[in-house]
């Protein structure tokens, strides 16, 4: 991990398409403005897990849908 050290104003560019500017820093908080091609998705670290949970689970065969397909594999109407 690669940590730097930046002021309100300052800014990061990450490979010549995406800055990351520090808008305001108030206490514990720190607000960054993002810009980015329109290609690049961006996200808050707990709405990114929870995405890649939901896709996990819709792929994920049910228990029915497998009790199913075994049934019609045996011949079972």
């Amino acid at each position: 991990m690669l940590v730097l050290s930046r002021k309100k104003g300052e800014t990061i560019v990450i490979q010549d398409q995406i800055e990351l500017t520090i808008l305001s820093v108030e206490g514990d908080t720190v607000k960054v403005g993002i810009s980015a091609p329109k290609h690049v998705d961006i996200f808050r670290k707990e709405v990114y897990l929870s995405i890649q949970e939901s896709n996990r689970e819709s792929v994920a065969p049910q228990p029915t849908d497998l009790n199913a397909l075994i049934h019609r594999l045996r011949g079972g109407n």
